[in-house]
C-alpha cells in the first residue's frame, strides 16, 4: 500500500477512509527519502486533522537517531536548535513532571540513555507490577523492530520479548529479570536507535491493542487525545503518525484504537503508540506539523526521536 505514497508525488490518495495529500512544500527543502501527508477528513464523523510522515530506512542519506535531556526538559523547538537543525524532531517516551526522568527506554548509538520505570506500585498496597514496556527500534543495518522490554542498568542491552508483553508482580521495588518469573523466550534487544513509549497497537499486521498488559491507559481505550506513534512497513517504510486534538469542533483526537487501526491501513506490520496529548508535537525542518494542545504551545520533553541527513564527506 506503501508503494502508492511513492508513485504518486504530490496527487491526493487514499488509506481506507481517510484521505491524504502530499504537503511537503509547506516544511522547505526535503530530501527524496522522506515525505509528509496530510488529512482533514473527518474521522468516524468526527473533524480530524492528522499528518504522516514516510521516511525510508534503506536511504543511507538519513539518519535516525534520538537525544535526550539529561535530567532537564526542552520543547521540540529547543531540541531543533540543540541538535543543529535536523530534519524531524518528534516527541516520544513518557516521563515524570516532577524529575523530568524518562518513563520508557531511549537507545542511541547503540547505548541506553534511559530505561523503563522498573516498578509501580499497586494502590494500598506493598506490591508492585513489574510491566515490560513497548519500544522502536532500528539496528545498525537499518533493520526495525517492535518489542516489550525489560531494562536493567546493570545490562546493556534491554530483554525483549516479541510474542506479547509480561506483566508479573511481586514485593520488590527494584527488580531483576528474574523477579519476572517467566519461561517466555526473550532475546537481547541490540538496536543501534531506539525509543520506548507504549502500548503496541499493531502487531504482524493487524490491530492489537496491549495496554492492560503495558499496564497503560487501562480503561481508557475511548478516550479522545492528540496522539503520536510509529511504525513499520513490509518495505522498510518508517511511517510516523502524529494526530491533532482537544480542539473542539476543529480537530478532537482518535482513541487508540482509531491510532491503531490508521497504522494498520497506512500499511504498518508493527506499530506503537508514544507519548500524546498536549506532549504530541512533531517538527519538521522546525516547522510545527499539528497544533500542539496545551495552551502555552509546545511542552518541555525529556526525549526526542530525529532524523537528520547525513553530512556529506568531503572529497580527498
Amino acid at each position: 500500500m506503501l508503494g502508492s505514497i511513492l508513485i504518486l508525488a504530490y496527487a491526493p490518495f487514499s488509506w481506507a477512509q481517510l484521505n491524504w495529500r502530499r504537503v511537503d512544500s509547506g516544511f522547505g527543502r526535503l530530501p527524496s527519502g522522506l515525505q509528509i501527508y496530510k488529512t482533514t477528513d473527518s474521522l468516524n464523523g468526527r473533524p480530524f486533522v492528522a499528518y504522516c510522515i514516510v521516511a525510508n530506512l534503506k536511504d543511507r542519506k538519513l539518519e535516525f537517531t534520538t537525544q535526550v535531556g539529561e535530567g532537564q526538559r526542552y520543547t521540540p523547538s529547543q531540541f531543533y536548535e540543540k541538535e543543529k537543525q535536523p530534519l524531524l524532531v518528534m516527541n516520544g517516551t513518557f516521563f515524570s513532571f516532577a524529575t523530568n526522568q524518562n518513563l520508557n527506554a531511549v537507545m542511541r548509538d547503540g547505548k541506553l540513555v534511559a530505561y523503563n520505570q522498573p516498578a509501580m506500585q499497586q494502590k494500598g498496597t506493598d506490591s508492585f507490577y513489574y510491566p515490560t514496556r513497548s519500544a522502536f527500534g532500528i539496528t545498525k543495518h537499518r533493520g526495525a523492530d517492535v518489542a516489550w522490554l525489560f531494562t536493567d542498568t546493570a545490562q546493556r542491552w534491554p530483554y525483549a520479548f516479541q510474542e506479547r508483553p509480561i506483566l508479573a508482580k511481586g514485593t520488590n521495588p527494584d527488580p531483576s529479570f528474574a523477579d519476572l518469573n517467566t519461561l517466555d523466550q526473550w532475546r537481547w534487544w541490540k538496536m543501534q536507535t531506539a525509543i520506548g513509549g507504549g502500548p503496541v497497537l499493531v502487531k504482524d499486521g493487524l490491530v492489537r491493542v496491549t495496554n492492560e498488559a503495558e499496564q497503560m491507559f487501562v480503561n481508557g481505550e475511548k478516550d479522545l487525545h492528540p496522539r503520536t506513534a510509529m511504525g513499520y512497513t513490509a518495505k522498510r517504510q518508517l511511517i510516523i503518525l502524529v494526530v491533532q486534538g482537544r480542539f473542539p469542533g476543529v480537530a478532537e483526537g482518535v482513541t487508540l484504537a482509531e491510532e491503531a487501526k490508521i497504522l494498520a491501513d497506512l500499511g504498518c506490520v508493527e506499530a506503537l503508540n508514544l507519548d500524546g496529548g498536549g506532549s504530541s508535537c512533531v517538527l519538521v525542518n522546525g516547522k510545527e506539523t499539528i497544533q500542539p494542545s496545551d495552551k502555552t504551545g509546545q511542552r518541555s520533553v525529556p526525549g526526542v526521536f530525529i532524523i537528520r541527513e547525513q553530512p556529506k564527506k568531503k572529497k580527498k
